[in-house]
């Protein structure tokens, strides 16, 4: 994207992709969405995991997932209980699940610390997969928070629904739906987490408009 000051939408946009605004504004209506579904304004349990998309030619931090066969980034989100999305953190493809997993933790944690509002004080426990769990005790010693890690039973065969775990993958195919996601086409990794928070508000102004 070309940053053109004549422009008001590309400058507003750029104003609040650098100040952290869109991701306030998801927070907000997150939490929103939550009370209108009878549930507390913060959660205290989410989901983490990643998405390996493509990239564009060109940009920073772009990597080979070898393990999924992708060329690109990584987007490693946390959701609560809802699949309402929390926090995106986007970094390269090659970066493995468990240091990509406590970076976005770490990101969480210092949103929670230096928020005016503690947004996310109630936060305790995380369903992950298989890929963190040597970052379990390091969390519970870092933040206090427990990692529950799901694993896939071992006589499963094919494609199962696994508890808890099926509600981020219901959120990336969500995120999946818009255009501007299916592949990572922007140049900062700081835009690409901007437009996930830009799909996220979508979802969520939709569903606060809708009549109960």
């Amino acid at each position: 994207m070309i940053y053109r000051p004549g422009k008001p939408v590309l400058r507003y946009y750029w104003q609040w992709r650098n100040t952290g605004l869109w991701e306030q504004i998801n927070t907000v209506l997150v939490q929103k969405v939550r009370v209108r579904q009878g549930r507390k304004h913060q959660p205290s349990a989410g989901i983490l995991d990643s998405q390996s998309v493509k990239t564009s030619e060109g940009g920073e931090e772009r990597g080979v997932d070898v393990y999924k066969q992708v060329s690109g980034r990584k987007r490693h989100v946390i959701v609560d209980t809802l699949g309402l999305l929390l926090l995106v953190l986007v970094h390269r493809a090659s970066m493995p699940d468990g240091n990509g997993g406590k970076r976005l933790l770490a990101k969480l944690f210092k949103r929670i610390k230096h928020s005016l509002y503690n947004r996310w004080c109630r936060f305790k426990l995380i369903w992950v997969d298989g890929a963190y769990e040597d970052i379990v005790a390091w969390v519970k010693q870092q933040f206090g928070w427990r990692l529950e890690v799901v694993h896939r039973p071992p006589d499963a065969k094919g494609f199962q629904i696994l508890p808890r775990r099926w509600v981020i993958e219901r959120t990336f195919s969500w995120l999946g739906r818009y255009r501007r996601l299916a592949r990572d086409y922007e140049h900062q990794t700081l835009s690409s987490e901007s437009m996930v928070y830009i799909a996220s508000i979508h979802r969520s102004l939709r569903s606060l408009s809708c009549k109960t």
